[in-house]
């Protein structure tokens, strides 16, 4: 009896535990005994992570989002980096929609620049290789202030873009004129747009560290984000639900792209490095591709496709990504971000990314990715 009574307590301490984990499979995956995921665990203070993940289910023709979060706070500030790269991309495709006489791949340059491109060879660099100038060419054809607009008419908020990435005038609130071809021998010039100034933002965690370096001289106070580009993991994965699964979204929360420009779009989403002509030892397969495979540059397997935007820049690595793998039918999201700046100065080019940052969201893929393989449907 008592032998019995035992074995009874140690099954239903099983199911309590499988319980748990499957109803929050994300703690499971942070619990993992893995170093990678561990030592930034023990030292959660200083990394001020922040991870939403969701599993996707279908039932009756639609598909059904169960979202996961840990420390996730629209206040809590972290710098978004490049990963504002991805609402100017679909921000601009549907801008272009509404022009009659521009499509994706009109011709243009930016006044004052001696490149000329197209709107989809931007975005397909923005994608690739996290290009910043061709970042900072689709801000100046939308301006600011209509780049945020059409995000939150659509859900995707709270958002504020407020600078380019890695350029001098990179705060200039007008933007420069586009010289755009209409044809082989017609050009027309777009006017500049004058965006609303920016204000401080009012909310945590905008002054970071003990110090950072200006000019090349540390200045020893915190290091003050406030007017910098503000995109939170809640307004992230909301954009990226919204070009995945558009039609688990009410029309009027529906991007205004074309189905050809959502191919394009997702198709520049999960491209590679090497498709665009890119050399492979420099740019390997997992370049701008942070989970499951971001601390290894051998080639991706072909069966697992990531749809993401990563970001790195002050000491915080992003990724929001949808990740599939078409051979054993699994399909999930994660939008995470990781502080990694151990000496707390900023613009000292001394950060973890290799070290800690990356390592940390490969293996945080590596370990929602096994769960969704055992996951039943």
């Amino acid at each position: 009896m008592h032998t019995r009574f035992i074995l009874l307590v140690l099954i239903l301490g099983m199911v309590s535990c499988s319980s748990v984990s499957y109803k929050n499979p994300l703690q499971t995956a942070l619990r993992s005994d893995n170093p990678l995921i561990k030592r930034v665990m023990d030292n959660l203070k200083a990394h001020e992570v922040q991870i939403r993940y969701t599993q996707i289910d279908g039932k009756n023709d639609s598909v059904i989002f169960k979202d996961f979060d840990f420390q996730v706070n629209f206040s809590h500030y972290f710098y978004p980096a490049s990963t504002v790269k991805f609402p100017a991309a679909v921000a601009t495709l549907e801008k272009l929609n509404e022009i009659d006489s521009l499509d994706m791949n009109t011709c243009f340059y930016v006044e004052g620049d001696s490149i000329e491109t197209t709107f989809a060879k931007a975005i397909s660099e923005i994608f690739a290789v996290s290009d910043n100038a061709a970042n900072n060419r689709l801000v100046e054809f939308l301006g600011q202030n209509e780049l945020n607009q059409r995000m939150r008419s659509k859900g995707v908020h709270p958002i504020r873009i407020a600078h380019r990435l890695s350029a001098p005038d990179a705060d200039n609130v007008t933007t420069k004129p586009l010289i755009i071809y209409l044809n082989d021998s017609t050009t027309f010039m777009s006017h500049p747009i004058i965006n609303t100034p920016v204000k401080p933002l009012e909310i945590k965690r905008v002054h970071k560290g003990r110090g950072f370096y200006a000019d090349d001289s540390l200045h020893l106070e915190p290091f003050d984000f406030s007017l910098k580009n503000y995109y939170p993991i809640t307004a992230q994965h909301a954009l990226l639900k919204r070009i995945i699964f558009p039609e688990a979204f009410p029309e009027d929360q529906r991007f205004d792209i074309s189905p050809e420009q959502r191919e394009f779009l997702l198709n520049a989403m999960h491209r590679l490095p090497k498709s665009l002509g890119y050399d492979t030892e420099e740019f390997y397969d997992s370049y701008v591709k942070f989970f499951m495979f971001g601390d290894d540059t051998d080639p991706m397997p072909e069966h697992i496709e990531i749809y993401n935007k990563v970001g790195y820049a002050y000491g915080t690595l992003t990724d929001c990504a949808y990740i599939k793998d078409t051979k054993n039918n699994v399909a999930f999201m994660i939008t995470a971000t990781i502080l990694v700046n151990s000496d707390e100065v900023f613009n000292d080019d001394a950060y973890e990314y290799d070290e800690i940052g990356i390592p940390f969201l490969a293996q945080l893929g590596r370990e929602l990715y096994q769960i969704e393989l055992n996951r039943k449907r």
